[in-house]
């Protein structure tokens, strides 16, 4: 089974990311993405301390999709250098993990 991945951003609103999360589905970049609740981080940023609020995402792909996936939130997220981190799943449900990537997978032509 190919290897799977976990990767998280934050989003400056609730509403890009449920935007981002909708289209990472849409375009089966992703199986699934939790968009949680929103949070405070603090940061330093051109030197200073900067306080701002995020919306997190967790999203359920596999290794061999993280490029595009990390292509995609660099392209789309408003920040100069987004938070993109991917995390080796080392262990899960094997039916879980057979669905995140059936779930990825290209659709399958319809037939004529």
């Amino acid at each position: 089974m190919p290897g799977i991945c976990l990767v998280l951003t934050n989003l400056p609103d609730a509403d890009l990311a449920r935007l981002l999360a909708r289209e990472l589905v849409e375009t089966r970049l992703a199986a699934c993405v939790n968009v949680l609740a929103p949070c405070q981080s603090y940061y330093r940023w051109d030197d200073a301390l900067q306080e701002d609020g995020e919306v997190p995402l967790l999203i359920k792909t596999t290794a061999q999709l993280y490029p595009a996936v990390e292509a995609y939130l660099k392209q789309r997220h408003p920040y100069d250098v987004p938070e993109i981190i991917a995390l080796k799943v080392e262990a899960g449900l094997p039916d879980y993990l057979r669905w995140v990537v059936d779930s990825t997978r290209p659709a399958a032509p319809n037939p004529a």
